[in-house]
């Protein structure tokens, strides 16, 4: 009766530690109650390098409308970045073409307290890049949504992407870090053309998983 008393209490204790080691957080930034699944490492080192950089503009492309919602699914970016600016008197610039999206994600950001450190744009977010003027520090590409299946739509949110990146291009810098989601996906992802066309320019791969993270620099 104790081996098997013993045995299964074994047995709950490695599946709570299973469940422990799976649920990725990013503390002390956020709760341990967030889990940011597979983005939780490429996010964790972007904010290193924010921190390591010393970043004080950030633009988003495609808000994080649920907030903190549904962190392991979207990656709660917004919230993320705008937390992250707030502490480092940095500031998120995050525009969305959706107006429902803005807004939702305007109430997240209000609830969060971010609001003087976050500004959300409805608008294209080709038109919105092409004519930001300030330097940017901190890119996170994130906008037409794509597909696992649908070739058409792929092509579509690869092309858009490569036409963020060349609007916004002429605001990048040596110490720019770069982060483009929805990467590890059939056909490339939302990444494929744009990281072609940045490594073509001298940018490097600093990191490759769900996400990609690219740098001129280290």
């Amino acid at each position: 009766m104790k081996f098997l008393l013993a045995f299964i209490i074994l047995v709950i204790a490695a599946v709570l530690v299973r469940k422990l080691l799976r649920f990725k957080t990013l503390t002390p930034l956020l709760p341990r109650k967030y889990n940011f699944g597979k983005r939780r490492d490429t996010l964790r080192e972007v904010l290193r390098l924010l921190d390591e950089r010393g970043a004080r503009v950030l633009l988003e492309t495609g808000v994080a409308r649920m907030g903190l919602e549904k962190s392991k699914g979207d990656g709660a970016s917004t919230i993320v970045f705008g937390l992250w600016a707030k502490q480092n008197d940095a500031h998120l610039y995050s525009v969305d073409i959706d107006p429902e999206a803005t807004q939702r994600a305007g109430q997240a950001v209000a609830e969060m307290g971010l609001s003087d450190n976050v500004t959300l744009v409805t608008s294209d977010s080709v038109a919105y890049l092409d004519d930001f003027t300030e330097t940017v520090d901190f890119l996170y590409l994130d906008s037409y949504d794509y597909h696992k299946t649908d070739t058409a739509i792929q092509t579509a949110s690869q092309d858009h992407h490569l036409k963020e990146i060349k609007a916004i291009e002429g605001c990048l810098h040596d110490k720019t870090v770069i982060l483009i989601d929805d990467c590890d996906m059939p056909n490339g992802g939302k990444g494929k053309l744009v990281i072609e066309w940045l490594t073509g320019r001298g940018w490097k791969v600093h990191m490759s998983e769900y996400q990609v993270i690219l740098v001129q620099s280290t």
